[in-house]
């Protein structure tokens, strides 16, 4: 019976420095205060809206390129010139002043 308590207490042993070393993760310790929490859920949220920006970017400027090589919708053609122009005529109206 004296083997079976010291593999048993050998096993709790193990154990508690198991649960010791987990208690001290990164993950954890973020996990048991609050602040912390709402940083990394911060810092997560501001990643992940920029990274959902970026990507939507790349995307659009894709298709409206492929849009633009194809001869097939040349309303969407004449849309983006008309568009353009008018970006190009309000932003020389603000430069020089009136």
């Amino acid at each position: 019976m004296s083997d079976q308590e010291n593999e048993l207490s050998k096993d709790i042993k193990a154990l508690t420095e198991e649960i010791d070393r987990l208690n001290n993760h990164r993950f954890i310790r973020i996990q048991n205060s609050k602040l912390r929490m709402m940083w990394f859920q911060f810092l997560r949220g501001l990643a992940f809206g920029f990274g959902s920006v970026v990507g939507a970017s790349i995307v659009v400027s894709i298709v409206g390129y492929m849009l633009n090589q194809m001869e097939v919708v040349p309303i969407i053609g004449d849309w983006a010139k008309q568009l353009a122009g008018e970006i190009l005529s309000e932003t020389q109206r603000v430069e020089t002043g009136q």
